[in-house]
């Protein structure tokens, strides 16, 4: 699909995009709440009742301190998006012809996407008029720039910046396919990912029911590992 010569579009990113290094020097504070409890339960341990409740106290509490370490972090870091799912923590299923994604702490949706074979987790924002890459992202997925002579200006939040047109040649998101899907990219989006209206205009229906995000297919896509 030819891309049409934009010379700018309006693109609203976040305000603040999320802050890695801050992500990860919080972490180990959920790792230092378990030493008091360890210690305690390795000293009463020695009394067999009270030993076997603070086990199992133990474990719940360590249990319980991942699950809340790993629900807000796998948004950000592929890491933790693949603990999630180990733990089937995703909050994206494939029911019927649809596609449910519920909504994140912050407010927003984040899909788990394969991007020519890229795994990645994208925001999809209807206020964005064209699907953008991270530089990195697009770099994975082998991306090249349609015409690097001719960048594009977009209006983000933070201001304009410049970015390259490329096009995504299989984008799957669940039971959807899209292909031949324009983007943008560049590196002023840092690690932020992001689905737009022009890849939502290509469903049958979208819409959000309270909390959960609803994405309707034209032709729905056999899953991988869907009976």
């Amino acid at each position: 699909m030819a891309l049409s010569m934009l010379r700018s579009i309006q693109f609203d990113l976040p305000s603040r995009l999320p802050d890695f290094t801050e992500i990860a020097a919080n972490l180990p504070v959920y790792l230092l709440l378990l030493v008091p409890v360890v210690i305690l339960a390795s000293l009463l341990r020695r009394v067999p009742v009270v030993g076997t409740l603070l086990s199992i106290a133990t474990w719940l509490a360590i249990a319980g301190l991942l699950f809340v370490a790993v629900s807000q972090h796998q948004r950000f870091n592929p890491a933790f998006a693949d603990f999630a799912d180990a733990l089937k923590l995703d909050r994206q299923t494939v029911v019927g012809k649809e596609v449910r994604i519920a909504m994140a702490k912050d407010g927003h949706f984040w899909a788990n996407v394969s991007i020519d074979g890229v795994e990645r987790r994208m925001l999809i924002d209807s206020g964005a008029t064209i699907t953008a890459l991270s530089a990195d992202t697009a770099a994975a997925a082998g991306l090249r720039p349609v015409d690097e002579a001719m960048p594009v200006l977009i209006r983000t939040a933070n201001g304009t910046v410049r970015a390259q047109t490329a096009e995504i040649a299989d984008l799957k998101l669940g039971n959807i396919a899209a292909r031949e899907l324009p983007v943008v990219v560049s590196p002023s989006f840092g690690e932020l990912d992001v689905l737009g209206m022009n890849f939502l205009s290509r469903l049958q229906s979208w819409r959000v029911e309270g909390r959960t995000l609803i994405l309707v297919p034209h032709h729905p896509q056999p899953v991988v590992g869907e009976g």
